[in-house]
């Protein structure tokens, strides 16, 4: 059952995509922020049959700390649920992401509809240029920057030093940082064509000031918040 649940959902999904993305597409004339606003709906439909069709649920714990003004958001990254699911939970966003993503037929076409801050990681300190320029420019446009610091996902239980670009632009942009702690990687793991059911818990933390904190400082803080949260949850 959860095999066939899993097929029609891809299914699903890979259907309904390609004609998503053309809409995506026909955005372009809009200001940025109702292009996002018409593109982020494709993440609450798949959010709403992820649940439906697999039982994949959710809880929030801290939501009350969701900031009502533009935010650095560092999270860690186990799946690809939470880059869908943060749309749902989370006011408007950009992601920091791969540029090779922006490729993919279709789901890259739409996906750069929404000024994502594309980089290179292999340009070293140009890419850390463009995150800080870039994500300054989505700040003042009233986006919140999404930040994964581990670089890729990784499974439950298994830890990467935090990268220090999600850190560097807050405290170079002064923006307050929100940590985020998850633990999605259990019922819908990296590349996983099964969705297993259950209820995934994310916790939204206190915003962190980051005037006057060093970003190494800043970075290991986050970092020591994500580890322990998410270490305190266990399976969904």
């Amino acid at each position: 059952m959860i095999f066939l649940r899993s097929f029609l959902f891809l299914l699903i999904q890979t259907i309904f995509t390609p004609f998503f993305s053309l809409l995506s597409l026909s955005t372009f004339p809009f200001h940025p922020m109702t292009r996002y606003r018409v593109i982020s709906q494709w993440a609450r439909i798949m959010v709403f049959l992820a649940e439906k069709l697999c039982g994949v649920k959710y809880r929030v714990k801290g939501a009350e700390n969701i900031p009502d003004f533009p935010c650095v958001v560092l999270s860690n990254h186990q799946s690809a649920w939470e880059t869908i699911a943060f749309q749902v939970i989370l006011p408007p966003q950009v992601w920091v992401l791969k540029k090779e993503l922006l490729r993919i037929p279709f789901f890259g076409w739409g996906l750069a509809m929404t000024s994502p801050i594309a980089i290179d990681r292999e340009e070293g300190r140009a890419a850390l240029k463009q995150l800080i320029e870039q994500g300054k420019d989505r700040l003042e446009r009233g986006f919140c920057v999404i930040v994964f610091p581990e670089g890729t996902r990784i499974p439950p239980g298994e830890t990467v030093p935090f990268r220090i670009g999600g850190a560097w632009l807050a405290s170079h942009t002064k923006a307050p940082v929100l940590p985020i702690a998850h633990n999605a990687g259990y019922l819908w793991g990296k590349n996983a064509f099964i969705k297993k059911p259950g209820t995934i818990t994310v916790s939204i933390g206190r915003p962190i000031e980051t005037a006057g904190i060093k970003p190494n400082d800043l970075n290991e803080k986050v970092e020591q918040w994500i580890r322990e949260e998410t270490a305190g949850m266990g399976r969904p």
